[in-house]
């Protein structure tokens, strides 16, 4: 998995950037966890369950945090719509798209080709209730030999 995080801070706080420090191969394993700050938790819950088939779940994966009510520690400036998000569906995309017109998604993009994180996919862009960019793509080929260890 690659992971990219970027944020200013002040130099003296970058030493690492100073030593010559790699971590181990396979150092992160699997994303654990993803926060959202959201306006309204019930119209995302309805949204991420209805419209993408997701599983409500409290306290598991996929956190929601509302605007002005957070929980600590947070993120620096959190805010609704400040996500970009790409979720894999072994569903094929044309059953996807009827579904999301179905459901009043606006498409943004796609289907589109793209690269995954482990190989080619194909990706369809939309918007969640917070503006929070949702990309749900297809891998070309089968990958579940590459993720066997990722819960």
């Amino acid at each position: 998995m690659r992971v990219v995080l970027l944020y200013p801070v002040p130099s003296a706080e970058m030493s690492w950037k100073e030593e010559c420090v790699n971590p181990p191969p396979c150092f992160i394993q699997w994303l654990d966890h993803l926060v959202l700050t959201v306006k309204s938790i019930e119209d995302t819950v309805a949204f991420y369950s209805k419209v993408l088939g997701m599983e409500v779940v409290t306290f598991k994966k996929f956190n929601l945090h509302e605007a002005g009510k957070e929980f600590e520690l947070k993120a620096r400036c959190p805010v609704p719509g400040s996500a970009d998000i790409c979720l894999i569906t072994q569903v094929p995309l044309d059953q996807l798209l009827d579904h999301l017109k179905a459901c009043g998604v606006i498409i943004e993009e796609g289907p589109v080709a793209r690269t995954g994180a482990v190989g080619p996919i194909t990706s369809i862009y939309f918007r969640d209730p917070d503006e929070n960019l949702i990309e749900v793509s297809r891998y070309s080929t089968d990958v579940t030999a590459v993720n066997a260890g990722e819960p």
